[in-house]
C-alpha cells in the first residue's frame, strides 16, 4: 500500500476526536475516493507508523472496516481492500431500491417539520460539499440525508442494511464514474424527493426515491427486474 495516498485530499479529523476514528476516517476516505485500489494490503505497522499511533487504534480502525464491509482481514494473512465488484453492486442497488420505496411511503406518514427540515439541511451541506468539489464530504451527507429520511420510517432493524448498500452503491459509483462528474447535479437530485415528501404524496414520494436509486448509475433497464437463471446460477 502507499502510505502517502491516505489524506492525499487532505484529512480533515473533527477535533478531539479519538485516534482509532482518526485512522478509520483516513483509511475509509482513501478507499471510498479510490486512493487505495481494491485487493490493497493494509499494512498495521505502517499504518500505525504514519498515523503516530501505536497499533491498538490502527487495529480497531481496521476492524470498524471490516464491519462496513470495506477491508477483508484474513487472520495471519493479514488485512486488504475489500473487492468493489459489478455483481455485488447489482445486487445492493436491488435490495436498496426495495427498501427505500416502501419505506418512504411509511415515512410520508410520520416524518414531521423537523424531520423535514433537517433533510433540507442535509440537501444544503451536499450543496456546499459540491461547490468545494469535496466529492467524500458530499457522500457523507449524502447518506446521512438517506438514513435521516429512512429513520422517519420507523424500521430500525432495517437501518443496518440500507447503510451497507448505500456506502457500497457511492464507493461503486466513484470508482466506476470513468469521468470528472458534476457534483452539483448529484447533490441536487435530492431536491425532488424533498417536494414529494413536503406534498405528503405516498405515490409520488416512492416515485422520487425509486427514480433516485435507478439512476444513481446505468446499469440498463433491466437492473430491478427478477434475475435470470443465468445471472443467479
Amino acid at each position: 500500500m502507499t502510505i502517502a495516498m491516505i489524506g492525499k485530499k487532505g484529512r480533515e479529523a473533527p477535533a478531539r476526536v479519538s485516534k482509532s476514528a482518526e485512522v478509520f476516517e483516513g483509511i475509509k476516505r482513501a478507499i471510498m475516493l479510490g486512493e487505495i485500489a481494491p485487493g490493497e494490503a493494509l499494512l498495521e505497522l505502517e499504518l500505525a507508523e504514519y498515523f503516530g499511533c501505536s497499533q491498538g487504534p490502527v487495529r480497531e480502525a481496521l476492524l470498524n472496516l471490516q464491519d462496513e464491509g470495506l477491508v477483508v482481514r484474513m487472520g495471519h494473512r493479514g488485512t486488504r481492500v475489500s473487492d468493489c465488484t459489478r455483481d455485488e453492486a447489482v445486487e445492493m442497488f436491488r435490495l436498496r431500491h426495495g427498501i427505500e420505496t416502501r419505506g418512504i411511503c411509511r415515512a410520508v406518514r410520520r416524518i414531521n417539520d423537523k424531520g423535514l427540515e433537517e433533510l433540507r439541511c442535509y440537501l444544503a451541506a451536499m450543496i456546499k460539499a459540491a461547490r468545494a468539489k469535496d466529492e467524500y464530504a458530499l457522500a457523507k451527507f449524502d447518506r446521512s440525508f438517506h438514513m435521516c429520511l429512512f429513520q422517519a420510517a420507523g424500521l430500525p432493524a432495517v437501518e443496518p442494511l440500507l447503510s451497507r448498500c448505500i456506502l457500497h452503491n457511492q464507493r461503486f459509483k466513484i470508482l466506476h464514474s470513468g469521468e470528472q462528474r458534476d457534483l452539483s447535479v448529484t447533490a441536487r437530485r435530492h431536491e425532488s424527493i424533498i417536494e414529494a415528501l413536503e406534498s405528503r404524496d405516498e405515490a409520488a414520494a416512492a416515485r422520487a426515491i425509486g427514480h433516485h436509486v435507478a439512476t444513481i448509475v446505468d446499469f440498463g433497464p433491466t437492473l430491478f427486474e427478477q434475475p435470470s437463471r443465468e445471472e443467479s446460477a
